[in-house]
């Protein structure tokens, strides 16, 4: 398969998690399953699949910012980083989740941040770090989470 059609299938299967991790309230244990389980589980084998098949033969590495824009002008490489994204991200949004569930909030209240998570993975990582401090801050009693 070419990178380009790789690509074509992990973007919507992504985006599969995500509308899981939206919906989660109706069916928890299915999302915990699917968004933060079994998709970032498919997309870490993808990801070792194409780190195994391309990584010996890629240019560039991790030593320099010029070394890294050198490693990604591999299209294989780019969509190994691409899934690598993906993956974590939706693992990260699954974890917020369920975190958010453990310790009372509304998941209404989670959903921006999860926006942000999707887009700005770290960005939104910090922005639902802050709620959940502010949460317990208030709510001294509220359960610590997983």
């Amino acid at each position: 398969m070419t990178p380009e059609t790789l690509f074509s299938l992990a973007n919507p299967l992504a985006l599969v998690g995500w509308a899981v991790l939206i919906a989660a309230p109706l069916a928890p244990k299915v999302a915990d399953l699917i968004a933060g389980t079994v998709i970032p589980l498919v997309m870490a084998v993808g990801y070792s699949a194409l780190i195994l098949a391309y990584w010996s033969g890629a240019t560039g590495g991790y030593g320099s910012l010029p070394d890294v824009m050198t490693l990604f002008t591999h299209p294989e490489v780019a969509l190994a980083g691409w899934v690598h994204y993906l993956g974590f991200d939706l693992f990260v949004g699954a974890w917020a989740v369920r975190t958010a569930r453990g310790t009372g909030i509304n998941h209404l209240l989670v959903l921006p941040h999860l926006v942000l998570i999707f887009l700005f993975g770290p960005a939104g990582f910090f922005t639902f770090h802050a709620m959940l401090a502010a949460f317990r801050f208030a709510t001294p009693d509220a359960k610590a989470a997983a």
